[in-house]
């Protein structure tokens, strides 16, 4: 049984005490928060201790540390608990600075502990399956590919502030979507980006809708969309077309009825945001964590896609701010 401490206790803690808590072979033993309360609160929930972050880390009876605090903390965290000798799921990115990154990388490595970074939508079933049918072959070699991943609506203005950038904070994950199908990091990146959804959000110093072009050594590209703010609903859908045919991952709906009548053919909208679409992910993703820390496999993502990503989302900052295509090599050094 794998004992697991959890640091954090805001809204992704909760899911991940929920995916934690129901593995046959992994027990919720603790957990911290910067707010005890809120600790406190999760923790009665779901049967376990509220504790420090620094008694979690020290306790030897813990074998893994799942991170969920704020990104300024994942680095110094992820250090902390592997050279406490335990294994580590910490949510993306692995921080706002791709230099501290890095930094966190080598400490990490010289630990020889596993660490696997959140990136849940791997484990989507519907992206795992068009994932599965590139690898058998169905479609030929991938050669187009484009994901759109836009949100309902934008978050608080406060939260712009601190999270390092749509391409740090939203699209990250659609940068590792795209490590993931295609195989291989991109040579080039080219970004643009604007604020046409909520102009608080460019005084702050971001953007809220953004377009990014991967090109590949081999010539093939990827198209990622990004928006803060889809009406209808969490839009996320992935195409990829290939040398002998298409695959696509479509939208999940709130239910599954079509109406059709002389006025029109009519169905539900896309579920609303991301707890509704992806919790089957977090679980799934949990179970393969627990599954390679038990028999000592390789981790299906690590904290080297972790790095690669965030110097993706770095990349496409310099481009948009630049107005210029921007080389992976010039990020990663």
């Amino acid at each position: 049984m794998l004992k697991v401490g959890l640091l954090g206790a805001g809204r992704i803690a909760g899911v991940h005490a929920t995916a934690i808590s129901s593995h046959p072979e992994s027990k919720l033993a603790a957990v911290s928060d910067y707010f005890p309360e809120n600790a406190e609160k999760l923790a009665a929930q779901y049967g376990c201790t509220a504790r420090t972050t620094e008694e979690i880390i020290a306790d030897p009876s813990i074998g893994a540390v799942l991170v969920a605090t704020s990104t300024d903390t994942h680095s110094e965290l992820i250090e902390a608990a592997t050279a406490a000798g335990k294994a580590v799921l910490c949510e993306k990115p692995v921080d706002l600075s791709f230099e501290r990154a890095q930094a966190c990388q080598e400490a990490a490595a010289a630990t020889g502990r596993p660490v696997m970074i959140g990136f849940n939508r791997r484990f989507d079933p519907n992206f795992s399956a068009l994932r599965k049918a590139l690898a058998g072959g169905e479609i030929g070699k991938a050669e187009l590919l484009s994901i759109t991943s836009f949100d309902p609506a934008p978050p608080p203005v406060s939260y712009i502030r601190v999270s390092g950038g749509l391409f740090r904070d939203m699209m990250i994950h659609d940068f590792d979507m795209a490590n993931f199908l295609m195989g291989e990091a991109p040579v080039t990146i080219s970004a643009v980006g604007t604020s046409v959804v909520d102009p608080e959000i460019g005084a702050a110093g971001d953007v809220d809708t953004a377009v990014v072009t991967l090109t590949y050594s081999d010539g093939r590209i990827a198209v990622i969309k990004n928006s803060r703010r889809a009406v209808y609903g969490y839009d996320q859908r992935v195409e990829l077309l290939g040398s002998e045919g298409l695959l696509q991952a479509q939208n999940m709906l709130e239910n599954t009825v079509v109406k059709s009548t002389s006025g029109g053919v009519r169905s539900a909208k896309p579920t609303y945001f991301f707890l509704e679409r992806y919790m089957p992910s977090y679980a799934a993703e949990w179970a393969a964590f627990v599954e390679a820390v038990a028999t000592g496999q390789t981790l299906p993502v690590t904290l080297d896609d972790g790095v690669l990503a965030l110097a993706m989302a770095e990349a496409a900052t310099r481009s948009a701010t630049d107005s210029v295509p921007v080389n992976l090599s010039e990020v990663m050094g």
